[in-house]
């Protein structure tokens, strides 16, 4: 269920037109090709979330944002876009149900060659179809 998830996230994070004008990429991995700004999932892990009659995941997700901005405010615009696109992910899903998205903790930083990161963490509770 994780590896679907992780396909329907980075899915879903594309569907948006504003953040693809944004970004140069939605990967489910740091993109080795694109040029930033570009976003991936950095970490993923699952853990049984099952219920007496439903095979259920809990499914941590590390999404980073890499932008070559040299205003943080152009950073922050497109984070806020990401938090707001992943809060909005429709519930139903092919093959199970989305029943809970838990924003976690963020963290930014400055890098080498101007680029700006940050790390998004999310936790997700999923449920099979029965």
């Amino acid at each position: 269920m994780e590896t679907r998830f992780r396909h329907d996230l980075v899915e879903w994070l594309r569907a948006d037109s504003v953040l693809a004008s944004l970004v140069n990429a939605v990967e489910e991995e740091s993109p080795a090709e694109a040029s930033p700004p570009w976003i991936g999932i950095a970490a993923s892990a699952a853990s049984d979330w099952s219920s007496k009659d439903r095979v259920g995941r809990e499914v941590r997700v590390a999404l980073e944002f890499v932008d070559r901005s040299g205003d943080p405010s152009t950073t922050a615009e497109i984070v806020a876009r990401i938090e707001m696109r992943i809060a909005t992910m429709p519930p139903l899903q092919p093959g199970y149900r989305l029943v809970m998205t838990q924003f976690l903790r963020s963290r930014a930083e400055r890098r080498k060659r101007a680029l700006r990161a940050a790390l998004l963490e999310y936790r997700f509770l999923l449920l099979a179809d029965a």
